[in-house]
């Protein structure tokens, strides 16, 4: 209450087919106007069936795929303050390239509207999306509802001056338009002042509207830590009460009609409650359905209604599981770099990004020459910050293109976590109404030497984050095929580029064909053995293989290739067969991905195995820098044949 006159007026200008809003938990006033049924919108605060979410997300956290486009789509919000600007940012770029690049007129006019409180703008996730929208001239508007407080923060805390607007006042290409949210005269000149700056194409708008908190954050908040006067003032700039009293100088309703609809508001919420009480629980069941994407009985896609090429019934050029190997051997760096250049050229819908990926081509090298034979629009640096990149990336793919956007450094994925589950879950937890595939490209690993920030792997961290795909190749024809089945696939993955293997001569292959692909979850025998199973993916293969070649005995050799999802009855045939295993990967021991392979097979092979299972890792240290450290660090070939020989000992 207080915020609702703004809202409901805003959410009413909203009416291109094309514009995007992103909101927060107080933002039920907004998506009711954009035409989310009131009756979803009680089912959900009931968590019960049929609602937006069917009872998977919290009632307050809304999404609206509005799918017949008869006015603004709601990206489904998430509960983390900040998370909703700059997926915005991404939706705003996307009308821009829609419109530019696809030549698609329709998307011309659109505009995206990030909504949030005061205390808001203190989070990573809003600076990072107003560096984004403002250097790029984007078609976003931040719409700002200050109420003066973060549940129990005033503002002087947030920022100083206790002003947050007032100290952007110099910020370039940054309209600000600011004033009350409360006046039924005033605010809605304010709202479409702002609505229309954007609209016309003139840049990003930061809209403050000043409104009264008029009940606590939750229903135990009592706002006891705010001052009495400050209360009274709050409750005498109650919106509804000024609009009533405008309406009615004005000639336009008298007091019994405004009382009439009251009543038929009050009726109206009664009578969707009791229909929504009566509603049945969501089926428990059902629990586990669109963390992926999944198909009928019939094998037909169950779509999601927004996100992605699928949803939209991209046609993919042929694909093969065969290799047709051609030229010479070539290093992983390369064979990524041709994988990006011909998915750029044969779908117009593919934007690679990241910083230093535009120009330079790419720290490590892997886009050289792509932002020159495909565009700035396509291939483009950006700002420093993990967070606006993946959330500028989610954007783009609801809004129906494909995002490959590129972490530098697997450690510095640790800013965008908050994004990367948001667009894991999101299908899930919209109840396939939503989905954002996407492939986030991340370097990682050691290499000549190592360091703990350049060097991180915990891959297992992703294998963790619900609704992602990981691969992990280990030569240039996987990293062809795998690469290429993430961009045509409709889920979100995580590539992982492994910076030994990047130029690696036993990663060197022929490039298999622009056709090739590894449908994931598809491991790889590499020698055929029958006295122990040896269990590995990316820069361990090599290794493995080295090891395994000096011990006297057949020593099954497999990799994983991706470890999300992982190939577990291959493993299994395997270990029934030898009765025996090492697993080795360079994450570190405790808790690493190896742990979730061992505790599979001790419970569907037990009575195979003639031996422990055992591991081979990091220890529970970063990557050393210092050459001999590191060594001593990571699993090497004679670690590996050492711990062969105890296991076959046995």
């Amino acid at each position: 209450r207080g915020h609702d006159l703004a809202q409901i007026i805003l959410g009413s200008l909203l009416n291109h087919p094309n514009d995007a809003a992103s909101g927060y938990y107080r933002s039920r006033p907004f998506v009711l106007s954009l035409g989310l049924d009131i009756k979803d919108a009680i089912a959900a605060s009931l968590a019960k069936s049929g609602s937006y979410s069917s009872g998977r997300d919290g009632g307050v956290v809304c999404n609206y795929p509005n799918s017949k486009k008869t006015g603004a789509i709601l990206l489904p919000m998430s509960g983390g303050v900040g998370s909703q600007y700059s997926q915005i940012s991404g939706w705003a770029q996307s009308i821009i390239y829609h419109r530019d690049q696809l030549n698609d007129k329709a998307y011309q006019g659109a505009i995206g509207v990030s909504m949030g409180g005061d205390s808001s703008m203190s989070s990573s996730g809003f600076w990072a999306a107003l560096n984004i929208s403002t250097t790029n001239n984007l078609p976003h508007l931040f719409s700002i509802e200050d109420n003066g407080y973060g549940i129990s923060v005033p503002q002087s805390v947030q920022t100083p001056g206790g002003d947050q607007v007032a100290n952007l006042a110099a910020y370039k290409n940054l309209k600000i338009i600011d004033g009350d949210g409360t006046d039924p005269i005033t605010t809605p000149l304010l709202i479409k002042q702002a609505v229309d700056y954007v609209r016309s194409g003139k840049g990003t708008c930061l809209m403050r509207l000043k409104v009264p908190r008029l009940c606590g954050h939750t229903f135990q908040d009592t706002q006891q830590y705010k001052p009495r006067e400050l209360l009274d003032k709050e409750k005498a700039s109650d919106p509804l009460p000024k609009l009533q009293e405008h309406l009615q100088q004005s000639g336009i309703i008298d007091a019994k009609e405004w009382q009439s609809l009251q009543q038929q508001a009050f009726d109206t919420v009664s009578k969707t409650v009791e229909a929504a009480l009566i509603l049945p629980d969501a089926d428990p069941e059902s629990i586990t359905r669109y963390v992926y994407a999944e198909k009928d009985e019939q094998g037909n896609p169950e779509l999601q209604l927004r996100g992605g090429l699928h949803a939209n019934r991209h046609q993919f050029p042929a694909s093969s599981e065969i290799a047709k190997p051609e030229g010479p051997r070539m290093n992983m760096l390369t064979a990524i770099r041709h994988v990006l250049d011909h998915e750029l050229a044969t779908n117009p819908k593919v934007l690679v990004f990241g910083e230093d990926v535009g120009p330079k081509g790419g720290v490590h090298a892997a886009t050289l020459g792509l932002n020159q034979k495909h565009g700035d629009r396509r291939v483009f640096d950006t700002s420093l910050s993990e967070e606006g990149i993946i959330g500028r990336a989610m954007g783009m793919a609801i809004s129906g293109l494909l995002p490959v956007p590129e972490i530098q450094f697997r450690k510095y994925a640790e800013p965008a976590s908050e994004p990367i589950t948001d667009t894991g879950i999101m299908r899930w937890r919209t109840n396939n109404q939503f989905a954002a595939p996407m492939v986030i490209r991340m370097p990682g690993g050691f290499a000549g030497r190592g360091d703990p920030w350049h060097s991180m792997s915990d891959e297992v961290e992703w294998a963790h984050k619900t609704g992602w795909q990981v691969a992990m190749p280990s030569n240039a024809e996987d990293a062809v095929g795998l690469l290429r089945y993430a961009l045509r696939d409709n889920n979100p993955t995580i590539f992982f580029e492994h910076r030994y293997l990047l130029d690696a001569a036993s990663a060197r292959r022929p490039y298999p064909g622009d056709n090739y692909v590894i449908p994931f979850g598809k491991a790889n025998i590499i020698t055929q053995g029958d006295e122990l199973s040896l269990v590995c993916w990316g820069a361990m293969v090599e290794r493995c293989i080295a090891a395994a070649k000096n011990i006297e005995g057949a020593i099954e050799v497999i990799d994983l290739r991706t470890i999300q999802p992982w190939d577990k009855e291959t493993i299994l045939a395997s270990v029934k067969k030898t009765g025996r295993c090492l697993i080795v990967h360079e994450d570190n021991l405790t808790a690493g991905f190896g742990a979730e392979i061992a505790a599979v097979l001790a419970k569907e092979a037990f009575f195979d195995l003639d031996a422990p299972i055992d591991r081979l890792a990091m220890p529970d240290i970063p990557v050393p820098h210092n050459l001999q450290l590191m060594n001593a660090a990571i699993p090497t070939s004679k670690k590996i044949e050492s711990a062969i020989s105890n296991i076959l000992a046995i």
